[in-house]
């Protein structure tokens, strides 16, 4: 038996049940109390890569219709602009160096998310949620770390990045390989391995049909389902229902193959009779990597991408949808960021919050239209181990001297192989005004020195809280990561 079928059989005859049941089931008052929340999170996904953001040669119309029937943040932004950094912010509320976690753990980590820490599924089950991911979890491969020690009931995907495999970039085996098979995991255990493109082709549909199956078991029940798609991380891999349907390659074809996964889950809501009661998000972890050129998405117009703390590796598409909460339709400029959906999805279920310290906030009142409500005015854009690299404040953008990796004036890979990064210094402290200039190319910081002094003051109170590398300072307030036992 196949990788697919493996899955895919007793997903139907589970599927199958799972419809019985829910027809001759009535919602429970538990049910219609208690919202439920879908969380649909993206990997190395670009602020262009929607067409509702102007992605050209492919449509994305499931996704479209979360705009059309909620919110889009246009001030969006990952908690940090790469993998398993940025995860920890969205499931703990917090700006991940204050938890111990920064870059892309690897396979065999000696670190994950410690224990200690309160994740958005812990929060939820306080109220008797049912709690799934099925997807990329990435904080952490040893069993201790995975998502079941986590808060959540269900895990099926992957502990790492779907690149982190014994495979080269043309697909091949590698007889020298630094990394391990690649393990599909059910709950705790490794339930099979993804050993080519064409098993990381049948990722989507597999995450999907979980998700899917999750939503009719759970329909009398409240739930939080966290669906974190391997995808558009390289390699990427479409399956044949979608490959060659886009004018844009394999890209395209991905992410039409993507936007029918979110339609999956909002039919899915739908015909439960749960889309009423349901707060769907769909955002991603952080920007495109730009150096895959052709594999890669499109940041929009936005500098840089993955990996750097320029808009473009960390400013994201987001959509929330939650009909008569939400408006139709309705926009917000203001700023928002991963690490607030814990502290908004505790008040909306409401859960408590952890006991030690958090840096989200709630954006209830923002979701629910109130127009003067401004829950986020700044954020921090930490980089690396613990490098404070910038500041936001309103519309300015205040940006401290650092190295960083640069995807610009390199000509970038072709087909799955990459291209060149070069390694960039920023010398002198610089100011941009995001609403004028979201791109980033014009340095206005001898015009407002009132400005530049209100960021600093800011930095400093981050550099005495969480600590910052760069200018050698010590955090008072940041938490160990887990370690292997």
């Amino acid at each position: 038996m196949n990788f697919y079928k493996a899955f895919s059989l007793a997903s139907l005859t589970l599927s199958f049940v799972l419809n019985i049941n829910a027809q001759v089931s009535n919602k429970t008052s538990k049910q219609v109390e208690n919202p439920n929340i879908v969380i649909i999170f993206m990997d190395d996904m670009g602020y262009g890569d929607l067409s509702l953001n102007g992605a050209i040669d492919y449509k994305t119309p499931n996704i479209d219709s979360m705009a059309n029937e909620g919110m889009v943040f246009t001030n969006f932004y990952a908690a940090q602009a790469v993998c398993s950094a940025s995860r920890a912010g969205l499931l703990t509320g917090c700006y991940p160096n204050r938890v111990g976690i920064h870059g892309a753990l690897r396979p065999n980590s000696k670190v994950g998310l410690n224990q200690n820490e309160n994740t958005i599924a812990e929060v939820v089950k306080e109220n008797g949620y049912a709690t799934a991911i099925f997807g990329k979890w990435h904080l952490g491969d040893a069993e201790e770390f995975l998502p079941l020690q986590h808060g959540f009931d269900e895990f099926f995907g992957l502990p790492y990045s779907n690149d982190m495999w014994p495979v080269d970039y043309a697909g091949n085996p590698k007889e020298d390989a630094k990394y391990p098979p690649l393990p599909l995991i059910l709950n705790n255990k490794a339930n099979t391995y993804v050993k080519t493109l064409e098993d990381q082709a049948q990722l989507t549909t597999l995450y999907t049909n979980k998700a899917v199956e999750f939503i009719q078991k759970n329909k009398n029940n409240p739930f939080l389902l966290y669906l974190p798609h391997s995808m558009p991380h390289v390699p990427i891999a479409v399956s044949s229902k979608f490959k060659g349907k886009s004018k844009q390659g394999l890209y395209g074809d991905l992410m039409m193959e993507i936007d029918w996964s979110v339609g999956e889950v909002l039919k899915a809501l739908k015909e439960n009779g749960l889309e009423e009661n349901t707060l769907v998000i769909f955002t991603s972890d952080n920007g495109p990597w730009l150096n895959y050129g052709n594999h890669a998405g499109s940041t929009g117009g936005l500098r840089e991408g993955k990996g750097t703390s320029w808009e473009g590796g960390q400013r994201e598409p987001c959509l929330m949808k939650w009909p008569n909460i939400i408006e139709k339709g309705s926009l917000t400029n203001n700023i928002a960021s991963t690490i607030d959906l814990l502290p908004t999805i505790a008040e909306i279920t409401k859960g408590s919050l952890p006991k030690h310290k958090i840096d989200g906030v709630s954006l209830l009142p923002l979701l629910k239209g109130d127009v003067k409500a401004n829950p986020r005015n700044h954020m921090f854009y930490y980089y690396g181990k613990n490098n404070l690299e910038a500041v936001r404040k309103d519309n300015w953008k205040l940006v401290f001297p650092h190295t960083h990796r640069s995807y610009e004036n390199n000509l970038p890979g072709n087909n799955g192989f990459p291209g060149k990064v070069e390694k960039i210094q920023v010398k002198e402290m610089k100011l941009y005004n995001l609403r004028r200039d979201p791109g980033e190319r014009y340095n206005v910081i001898s015009l407002y020195p009132e400005v530049v002094n209100e960021i600093k003051e800011l930095a400093e109170l981050a550099r005495e809280d969480l600590g910052d590398n760069l200018t050698n300072r010590n955090g008072k307030n940041n938490r160990e990561p887990g370690q292997v036992k």
